[in-house]
C-alpha cells in the first residue's frame, strides 16, 4: 500500500469520524462518548499502521473539538488507543490484539491521562479512576464492531484486490 493510498484512506476515515460525530454521540457528565472513533481506530490500526492510526485519531479529535461535538478528553483517549492497537497488531498480526490494544489504550491509559486534564486544566472535580468505566464502555463497543467487521472482511478477502496485496500487507 503506497503512502498516497494510506493518506487518502486516513482522510476518508477522518471525514467519516467527523461527520458521524454529530449523529452518534452519548454525553455523560463532561465527557462525550463516541464509539465510532474506536471503530475507526481499530480499522486504521490494522490497515494503515501506527503513524496513520494516530494521525486519524488526532484529526477526528481536533475536528470534533472545533465543531463542538467532542471534548478535550478525545485526544488522550483516542490517540493512545489507536497507537496501542496498531503496535499490538503489527507486532503480533492478531486482529484480537488490535481490539485489546484499543480497549486498554483508550479505556485504561487514555482514561488515566484524562484525569490531569480534568483537574489541572479544566478545574473539574474528578476521581483518578472515574473516567475508566466510561472510556472502557465506549472503546469496547466501537472496537468490537471494528474487530467483527475486519474479521469478516479478512475472511472474505474483501480488503485486498490481489494475493500480492495481501502478502504485501502482511510484510508491512
Amino acid at each position: 500500500m503506497n503512502n498516497t493510498y494510506k493518506l487518502t484512506l486516513t482522510a476518508m476515515m477522518i471525514a467519516i469520524g467527523t461527520l458521524s460525530s454529530s449523529l452518534i454521540v452519548i454525553p455523560i457528565g463532561f465527557t462525550k462518548i463516541f464509539p465510532v472513533q474506536h471503530f475507526l481506530n481499530v480499522i486504521s490500526a490494522v490497515l494503515l499502521g501506527p503513524y496513520y492510526a494516530v494521525a486519524q485519531a488526532f484529526g477526528v479529535s481536533l475536528l470534533r473539538n472545533l465543531m463542538g461535538t467532542g471534548s478535550v478528553f478525545a485526544f488522550p483517549g483516542s490517540m493512545v488507543g489507536a497507537l496501542l492497537a496498531a503496535l499490538l497488531f503489527w507486532k503480533t498480526r492478531k486482529l484480537f490484539m488490535a481490539f485489546l490494544g484499543e480497549v486498554i489504550g483508550t479505556g485504561i491509559l487514555g482514561a488515566l491521562l484524562s484525569y490531569p486534564i480534568a483537574t489541572l486544566l479544566l478545574g473539574q472535580e474528578a476521581t483518578l479512576f472515574g473516567f475508566i468505566p466510561l472510556f472502557i464502555f465506549s472503546s469496547f463497543a466501537g472496537a468490537l464492531l471494528g474487530f467483527i467487521i475486519l474479521g469478516i472482511f479478512l475472511k472474505k478477502n474483501v480488503l485486498f484486490s490481489t494475493k500480492e496485496d495481501a502478502v504485501q500487507h502482511d510484510q508491512n
